[in-house]
């Protein structure tokens, strides 16, 4: 499970901790990095979209072989690039290595509108994965006409014919995801998890007859496949080597073989050669067996996020989309914030949950503050800034969790923001300054509360199957919000300073409920055009929460809708009662988890998260238009260049930054292009 940054509702960032090495010193490899104290941040500019770059703090006090499987480990990752290009959408590769085709012989003229745009909606297409937005997955719409792509096609030599030129143009597949109630959500997805005329009903009804050796430890399926119909019948394309996908996961195995060898220790060691045998074999049990031993291997300065795990572009939550992170342990950071994994179980005991939704006992909690080195798949070029896995409920409530923030990645975004927005939708002055005293702490601490508390926290219900299968597409925003509301309901809370963690809690905390709800009821529909409904599951969780505790307050005056000169503020009066009103809410998600109350989950997702009061929308678009900048912001990962001996052995390392966002897709499609066109 992840958390996103939305950078313009950030407003004036997240804290940035600075990245100081505690550890005594090693042998270290020679290396020549690129950063410093004047390093550029921003890339490019294009569409909705801001491209930043990251710097990799702690390189320089990794040894060499402990560099070497950093290296291994990105090499992986970028090996499988291809595979979430085709899970979103069945013409995506066909349609990317024509356009860049294009993109690199056309010798026409480069001054013209046409072209200028045709380069624009490249490079939201590389952005997204895919034609379909990262984001809303409405479908990318191109500013040239079709006349003039295929002039340009002609002048390359290019072909692109029949439904993947088309479907650049037309209104078919217009959604990679579709969650609205009463359609279809299979058969109006363009996600490529599923073939042609599969629909909800189909699915649910194989999985149903799909039974786990062990109830209690029930298998992830669906986790690593594509559901088809041959003949009338399903059938499910595992993604292994052999099977759907084999070329870049054979490539994906060869490196990981690679890192293997390189391990920091055996608890390491062994868990990567179980991800290697699921590879190979398909076979989910053998990734229960790879998460249990990668959760239980927390020693060591690197570690990894490498699979087919999220499965927020399922409309229905089976598949997971391939993604991987690799990242290096902040030691003084993660130090710092050890504090909140240590008090787990304080943290269950005190919360707000029915007695029977509570864990007994709180296990494997792990939290660390971590710097990126390198990411592909869906975590790339749009990144998380933190996650927790694995998520399978039984292992969580088992062995534990791993919970990380991407420190750099915050870093990133603190230094390339900008704060105008806010000035424009705070209510007052009063607001204004405890977000611009407290905010970043109080993003920071909700982001650390979500995944390390949030999380982890509650049970099911005995004999209750997964919320996949039991909240079915509303499965994710629930978590998402059930998550957060953990977070929102402790981050007004005195153990927060008891811990050492704020020097005000007060202060923090409604620095934390200002901006929830600033952003919750007003200004993330910057995202949504004019009439659109909210389809993506953490923009809806911030909508629904909102929106309910809004509603049940109102007797209380607990927030109050202000209008003033025509536009629209949200002030907290009471944020005690606000904080009881989380507490109310949380309560309900998670009985709503615990016992598979999907008709609960409908009615308060669709009545408080889905629909778009239209007024207020028009009226916040108009107050945005005089900001420039995007709404949306992704990174170009640093490249790890190995140099050689004699002996053609690793001898050290530079690390070299992307002079542009084309550059490195393009070198990304000429080095890791592993699967044909058509998968």
């Amino acid at each position: 499970m992840k958390k996103t940054l939305f950078i313009a509702m950030a407003m004036s960032g997240l804290l940035f901790f600075s990245c100081k090495d505690n550890q005594p010193e090693k042998d270290v490899a020679q290396v020549e990095n690129t950063t410093s104290t004047e390093f550029d941040y921003n890339v490019e500019t294009f569409g909705d979209v801001k491209v930043l770059r990251y710097q990799i703090p702690g390189w320089d006090k990794l040894t060499l072989k402990e560099q070497k499987l950093v290296y291994y480990l990105t090499q992986a990752g970028l090996e499988g690039r291809d595979i979430m290009w085709d899970q979103n959408y069945r013409h995506n590769l066909t349609i990317r290595k024509a356009l860049e085709n294009v993109y690199a012989n056309y010798k026409g003229d480069k001054t013209t509108e046409d072209w200028k745009n045709f380069e624009t909606y490249l490079k939201r297409v590389w952005f997204s994965n895919g034609i379909h937005h990262h984001y809303s997955n409405d479908k990318l719409k191109p500013d040239f006409s079709s006349e003039y792509l295929k002039q340009l096609l002609t002048d390359t030599n290019t072909t692109l014919e029949g439904e993947a030129f088309e479907v650049i143009f037309n209104d078919k597949d217009s959604k990679k995801v579709n969650q609205a109630k009463g359609v279809d959500n299979v058969a109006e997805s363009a996600v490529n998890f599923y073939g042609p005329n599969v629909t909800n009903k189909d699915v649910e009804s194989f999985y149903a007859k799909k039974k786990s050796p062990n109830p209690k430890k029930p298998l992830s399926f669906g986790l690593n496949s594509k559901l088809v119909k041959e003949n009338g019948e399903l059938k499910e394309l595992v993604y292994k080597s052999g099977g759907l996908y084999g070329p870049a996961i054979d490539k994906i195995i060869g490196w990981l073989e690679k890192a293997q060898g390189v391990a920091e220790n055996k608890a390491q060691g062994d868990a990567i050669g179980l991800l290697i045998e699921y590879y190979k074999t398909g076979d989910l049990q053998k990734w229960d067996d790879y998460n249990v031993a990668w959760t239980a291997a927390t020693e060591g300065n690197i570690d990894y996020i490498n699979s087919f795990i999220e499965v927020y572009n399922d409309p229905l939550g089976y598949r997971g989309s391939y993604e991987t992170i690799v990242q290096i342990k902040d030691f003084d950071m993660s130090e710092k914030m050890a504090v909140l994994s240590e008090n787990a179980q304080w943290f269950e005991d005190n919360s707000p949950l029915m007695d029977e939704h509570k864990k007994d006992s709180v296990v494997g909690v792990t939290y660390k503050v971590v710097n990126v080195a390198g990411e592909a798949g869906d975590a790339s070029p749009s990144t998380p800034i933190g996650v927790n896995l694995p998520n399978a409920n039984w292992i969580r409530a088992a062995v534990g969790s791993k919970s990380v923030s991407l420190g750099n990645i915050i870093e990133s975004y603190n230094n390339a923001g900008s704060t105008g927005r806010l000035k424009e939708f705070v209510n007052d002055e009063e607001e204004l300054e405890l977000e611009e005293k407290y905010g970043q702490q109080a993003d920071k601490l909700h982001t650390a509360l979500h995944e390390v508390i949030g999380h982890a926290s509650g049970q099911l219900n005995p004999g209750v199957g997964e919320t996949k299968e039991t909240l079915k597409n509303y499965a994710s925003t629930l978590e998402e919000g059930r998550a957060d509301l953990v977070g929102l309901y402790y981050l007004y809370n005195p153990k927060l300073q008891e811990l050492g963690l704020v020097d005000d809690w007060k202060k923090v905390g409604m620095a934390a409920y200002d901006g929830y709800i600033r952003n919750g009821l007003m200004t993330q529909l910057i995202r949504l055009n004019l009439g659109d409904d909210v389809e993506e599951a953490h923009m809806r969780n911030r909508q629904w929460v909102s929106a309910w505790v809004f509603e049940k307050g109102k007797a209380d005056n607990v927030i109050e809708k202000i209008t003033r000169d025509g536009k629209t503020y949200y002030n907290i009066n009471d944020y005690d009662k606000l904080h009881d009103l989380f507490g109310e809410l949380l309560r309900e998600t998670q009985r709503i988890k615990s016992e598979g109350d999907y008709a609960a989950v409908e009615n308060l997702v669709e009545t408080y998260g889905v629909k778009v009061d239209q007024n207020l929308h028009k009226e916040i678009l108009e107050r945005n238009k005089q900001f420039t900048s995007a709404p949306y912001s992704g990174f170009v990962n640093p490249v790890l260049v190995p140099k050689m001996d004699d002996n053609g052995e690793i001898e050290s390392f530079t690390i070299e930054q992307p002079n542009t966002f084309a550059e490195q897709m393009l070198f990304y499609s000429k080095n890791y292009s592993n699967l044909p066109a058509v998968n």
